[in-house]
């Protein structure tokens, strides 16, 4: 029997009995099994030389700040036990997603250790080096050689693996609606992703600057920025895979390694002296258990083959619309709360008696948190909810814009800093000059959280949209769509919004305004983040329900409010600032797009 002509209630996923193990790898086209055996070979061998590089040093004439051998074995062999597992019990599809999930964040990882070839000294990575004295350049060990050969035979296996995951996927058919628990899946990867950019550990060792993915060494930024993108994208391919085998093997393999990434230095927080146990490294590992927990959740109605009646088989184990909205609206509500703590509280602090320069951007972003408050305050009513759920998922950007503009201020002025060594419980036997300089306030703290918080909230808002087409009684695919002359006023806000977040909302004597083509630094990225974010909304138009598409029209006229408010609340702390183009350009962008919300409900159209 191939998969095939299996019988109506059997999975893809699902083991059959007696001899039907081997059977199923001999036979069963949609296993691929040589590849298959071959990609569980090459992660084991790729498990082996990780866990052998993890007991040799990584550094030359270096060594651990802790005894981490034991658990940097544990957390490289787990995933290959897994697939080894997978694979004997005949799960084809479990042992190509967890594969996959491996593979995905396995470049990341390789960039996190290469930064011990480019500058060891500068590398957080205390289960593998902490250095002891004042080191420049020092040389690579020969632990890192096996580690970068595990990510690497990682990387090869996720190839093999990737065609038994495609017809996996095929076998099972069209994803079914009702998604119950792998909904989360998402939030906790965006939560992993968030704290995969904050740092690690702190530090109150001279040798070793505990420092975000921003402030860090520029390898190891690499890494963190990738895998912060690559671990909530995997987890939505996850989701969207039909199989369940593959899907929960995706939960499973990402989760793994977002758990190799976090606990190390976690642990090193909690026993090595002078290190502490810091936010990011926290949220990377809860990220990890949970998307590991959620493998063991059924993804699909009919995964075990039982009849389904009723709506209550789909949505018995989802949280209800109402706690959805409810967590929509609570986290909105939450950013914008963190956001005003960012705006109000300083941002920077003298490490002498300099005097404290203020940032013009905490304005801006106390101007988005009110953006984003307003309608977050209307999630709760039943009749606004699902417009103003709508809403909440394009302002949210307005914090990515402010926030980016009001780090990338503290940073500028950070980055060259003094440091007092004494600090570190550190002793030189020369007198030390007066500190000068400024370093972080709470405000940044406040920022940071702010960011997070939004992008969850957004995350949040989107899955309730999903979650409002799933209790619908058709699934909103009867519903009309908005107007389809709506296409060009959408087209012409998108031309004019792209070139208002690129040229200067105003000018100053003095100022150099960041932009996407010229000058671009941090603030440019709030720019980038939030224009996507407009384009995207532009995108979703057309396809939309009336509502839907006023929604999100509306909710992209106010981020470009937002950044032509840039004038008036940053400007205005300039002497002689006047209007730039860009500030027009926002306006127009803004204004066409009010007119294609109109349009929207003005006139619907049936789908076709």
């Amino acid at each position: 029997m191939t998969s095939r002509s299996r019988p109506p209630g059997e999975t893809a996923g699902q083991a059959v009995h007696g001899t039907e193990s081997a059977e199923l790898l001999r036979n069963e086209p949609g296993a691929r099994p040589r590849a298959l055996l071959l990609s569980a070979g090459l992660v084991s061998a790729g498990a082996v030389a990780l866990a052998a590089g993890a007991l040799m040093p990584a550094v030359r004439d270096g060594s651990p700040g802790f005894t981490a051998g034991p658990l940097l074995v544990v957390l490289a062999l787990a995933p290959a036990v897994a697939v080894l597992y997978a694979v004997v019990t005949g799960r084809p599809g479990l042992a190509a997603g967890l594969v996959l999930g491996l593979t995905a964040l396995a470049p990341g990882r390789l960039l996190l250790d290469l930064q011990l070839l480019a500058d060891g000294s500068l590398a957080a990575r205390p289960e593998l080096f902490l250095a002891d004295r004042l080191l420049t350049l020092p040389p690579a060990g020969p632990g890192l050689w096996p580690l970068v050969a595990g990510h690497l035979l990682t990387l090869a296996a996720g190839v093999f693996a990737a065609g038994t995951a495609r017809d996996e996927a095929e076998l099972a058919g069209e994803l079914d609606g009702r998604r119950r628990w792998r909904l989360l899946g998402p939030v906790l990867g965006v939560a992993g992703g968030i704290g995969l950019l904050l740092a690690p550990l702190g530090s109150g060792n001279a040798y070793l600057l505990a420092k975000n993915a921003f402030e860090g060494p520029t390898v190891a930024m690499a890494g963190y920025l990738l895998l912060a993108a690559m671990l909530p994208l995997t987890v939505l391919v996850a989701v969207s895979s039909p199989s369940a085998g593959v899907g929960k093997g995706g939960f499973a393999g990402a989760g793994l390694a977002a758990l190799a990434v976090g606990v190390p230095p976690m642990v090193a927080g909690l026993v090595v002296d002078r290190l502490s146990v810091a936010p990011g490294s926290v949220l990377v590992t809860v990220a990890g258990l949970g998307l590991l927990g959620l493998a063991f959740t059924r993804f699909d109605v009919e995964e075990t083959g039982e009849a389904v009646t009723g709506d209550l088989a789909g949505e018995a184990r989802l949280p209800g619309l109402f706690w959805w909205r409810l967590a929509t609206g609570g986290l909105a509500l939450l950013a914008a709360a963190a956001a005003v703590a960012g705006a109000l509280t300083p941002v920077l602090k003298a490490n002498g008696p300099t005097p404290v320069p203020e940032t013009p951007a905490r304005w801006l972003l106390l101007g988005a948190a009110v953006v984003l408050a307003v309608p977050a305050l209307f999630v709760f009513v039943p009749r606004l909810s699902a417009f103003a759920r709508g809403i909440v998922a394009a302002t949210w950007a307005g914090i990515v814009l402010a926030g980016a503009a009001v780090l990338s201020a503290a940073l500028s002025v950070t980055e060259d800093k003094a440091v007092d060594p004494a600090s570190f419980g550190v002793d030189l036997p020369l007198p030390l000059p007066d500190r000068v300089g400024y370093s972080a306030a709470q405000g940044v703290t406040w920022t940071f959280i702010a960011l997070a918080l939004a992008a969850v909230a957004a995350l949040a808002a989107v899955i309730t949209g999903v979650v409002e087409r799933d209790v619908s009684e058709d699934g909103g695919m009867d519903e009309p769509r908005a107007n389809g002359n709506v296409l060009t006023p959408v087209v012409a806000a998108a031309v004019l919004a792209i070139a208002a977040f690129g040229t200067p909302v105003f000018i100053a004597p003095g100022y150099t305004a960041p932009g996407l083509w010229s000058d671009f630094g941090a603030a440019s990225w709030g720019l980038l983040g939030a224009l996507a974010v407009v384009l995207g909304l532009y995108a979703l138009v057309p396809r939309s329900r009336p509502a839907a598409a006023a929604a999100a029209l509306a909710g992209a006229a106010l981020v470009l409010g937002l950044r032509a408010a840039e004038l008036p609340l940053v400007g205005s702390e300039y002497d002689a600032a006047s209007a730039g183009i860009g500030f027009w350009l926002a306006l127009g962008a803004a204004v066409v797009s009010l007119v294609a919300a109109g349009m929207a409900v003005a006139g619907a159209r049936r789908p076709e």
